[in-house]
C-alpha cells in the first residue's frame, strides 16, 4: 500500500486501538522524523465517556511525538468545526462548513493544546472542495475528516479529492505540505 520510498523511510507503525494507528518515517533531516497519527473517532451521539476516552488516548498518543517532529494527526474525527474561529483564530481559519459540533470543540480543544492547524478551515475553497461526507441522498454535506498539522509547519492546500472510489461515503482529502 506503500510507495517504495514510504516503505524504505518506514521507522514502524503502532496500533492503538481500533480508532488510532501510528506510522513514524525517517525524513531528509536526520534527526527528525515524520508521524502520521490516523484516528476514527466515535460519532457525536457516543456516549461521553466514549468519547473522553478516545480522546485521552489520542493524547497519550501525542505525548509520545516529539514536538521537533513533523506530527500530523489527520482522519474521521466526526467533528464539525464551523467556521467560527473564535477563540480558536490560531488553529483553524475561517473557511469550515455547518456548524461546530461537541466533537468539534472536543476535537479543537486537542488540537489547540497540541499546537495543530486544521488545514481544511484555512483555505477558501469551494463547498464541493471542503465537504468529507455527504449523505447517501446527497442532502447533507458535513466536513468531520480532518487533516492537522504542527503550527510551525506549512501547509500549501488542503481541499477535497471528488470522486475517488474508496468503498465509503466518504471524500477524500488531498493535502500539499
Amino acid at each position: 500500500m506503500l510507495s517504495k520510498q514510504a516503505q524504505n523511510s518506514l521507522i514502524g507503525w503502532e496500533a492503538h486501538g481500533s480508532r488510532i494507528i501510528r506510522a513514524a518515517f525517517r525524513t531528509t533531516e536526520k534527526k527528525i522524523k515524520l508521524n502520521v497519527i490516523q484516528c476514527y473517532s466515535p460519532t457525536n451521539e457516543s456516549e461521553d465517556e466514549v468519547k473522553e476516552e478516545f480522546y485521552d488516548h489520542l493524547q497519550s498518543v501525542l505525548d509520545k511525538c516529539s514536538e521537533k517532529d513533523v506530527n500530523i494527526i489527520m482522519g474521521d474525527f466526526n467533528a464539525k468545526i464551523g467556521n467560527d474561529n473564535t477563540g480558536y483564530e490560531d488553529i483553524m481559519g475561517r473557511h469550515g462548513i455547518g456548524d461546530m459540533s461537541e466533537n468539534g470543540e472536543r476535537f479543537l480543544n486537542t488540537c489547540a493544546l497540541n499546537k495543530f492547524v486544521i488545514g481544511g478551515s484555512v483555505f477558501p475553497h469551494k463547498r464541493i472542495h471542503k465537504a468529507t461526507w455527504v449523505s447517501p441522498d446527497h442532502k447533507t454535506e458535513n466536513q468531520i475528516d480532518h487533516f492537522c498539522i504542527g503550527k510551525k509547519f506549512t501547509l500549501q492546500d488542503v481541499r477535497v479529492k471528488r470522486g475517488a472510489d474508496v468503498a465509503s461515503d466518504h471524500q477524500v482529502t488531498r493535502k500539499q505540505l
